[in-house]
């Protein structure tokens, strides 16, 4: 820790607790002599290398430079924004006092405000980001449901197998066997291909939102920033947002957020229409949860798994109601 604060001229440290929200990456409160920071510990494989992490870094920084919410990290006495101490890579942030809030704790007003905050996410990065990248990626091949069977097949058999067994296992069985019965009545309606692609912050949700008072303070963990279809995000953002525990989507609070998003970011309402159909449907090919109960025993995400297997049974009986709510 000191050979790491040295680094930044960050003082000493007087205590350091770790958060807990993070499911990619470890992070810790940290006080020293000279202020309280965010320290964030990149380790996980697919977002830990630190070529990608100063990617990251730069583009937060153009991002605050255009006014968004963010929070750059700090630059140590190198001149880098990365620190490698014992092969693993670090950053330090600025520590910013918020919390996080879900849908259900904004107003229809606050809810447009948020559309609007990713709009001009997406917007600013078309400003800050290199073209070619985006260039260079192509929209992405939606789930073949023959692949979702065959893993349908492999989880129950691992539901079956799990002892003792427990009531998650017995909402998985049932959920896995409603999933496929709805795959096996809408295999037909498989999207053809991805959406047009852009920069996008990648995991835009409530964690990953600091609120001071009722105004967005920073959007944090770019960690997935990448590449992708900017529509998707929008819509995969709202499908957590605004969730509800019974698995419903609160549709108000959806058609205003993503009115402003459309506003903000200058997409069609048929954009926004396409990309619902490709997020349904990748949500009802998805089983990440369930994937990490039971191949990796990492029970982190089963809080979610309630309402999130829910949703894709409520959002394919209504899925025209929530189409117009994207797109209306």
């Amino acid at each position: 820790m000191g050979a790491l604060l040295r680094q930044y001229s960050a003082g000493t440290a007087l205590a350091c607790e770790p958060v807990d929200q993070g499911l990619l990456n470890r992070g810790y409160r940290l006080c020293t002599t000279r202020g309280r920071y965010f320290l964030k510990h990149h380790f996980d494989p697919e977002t830990a290398d630190p070529a990608a992490i100063v990617r990251q870094h730069r583009a937060t920084r153009r991002l605050a430079d255009l006014g968004v919410p963010v929070a750059p990290p700090l630059t140590g006495r190198d001149g880098r924004t990365v620190a490698v101490v014992g092969g693993h890579a670090y950053a330090l942030h600025p520590w910013i006092e918020g919390r996080h809030r879900h849908g259900g704790q904004l107003t229809t007003a606050q809810c447009g405000r948020l559309g609007a905050l990713l709009g001009v996410v997406h917007a600013s990065l078309e400003r800050v980001m290199p073209t070619h990248a985006r260039a260079r990626t192509g929209p992405a091949a939606s789930s073949d449901p023959a692949d979702t069977f065959a893993l349908i097949e492999d989880l129950l058999g691992r539901v079956r197998r799990h002892r003792p067994a427990d009531s998650f296992d017995a909402l998985a069985r049932h959920r896995l066997l409603e999933r496929r019965a709805l795959l096996e009545q809408h295999a037909g309606r498989r999207p053809a291909h991805g959406g047009s692609v852009g920069w996008v912050h990648g995991d835009f949700h409530p964690f990953n939102l600091l609120y001071k008072g009722d105004a967005p303070a920073a959007i944090v963990d770019w960690d997935r920033l990448g590449v992708k279809p900017r529509a998707e995000e929008a819509v995969r953002a709202a499908a957590i947002f605004f969730v509800r525990p019974a698995g419903t989507l609160d549709l108000p609070k959806v058609r205003a957020y993503a009115r402003a998003y459309r506003r903000a970011a200058r997409a069609a309402p048929s954009t926004l229409a396409a990309a619902v159909h490709r997020v349904w449907w990748e949500r009802l090919n998805d089983f990440w949860m369930l994937r990490w109960h039971y191949e990796r025993g990492d029970t982190r995400a089963d809080p979610q798994f309630p309402a999130a297997s829910a949703l894709a049974v409520w959002w394919t009986r209504h899925y025209d109601a929530v189409c117009d709510a994207f797109s209306d």
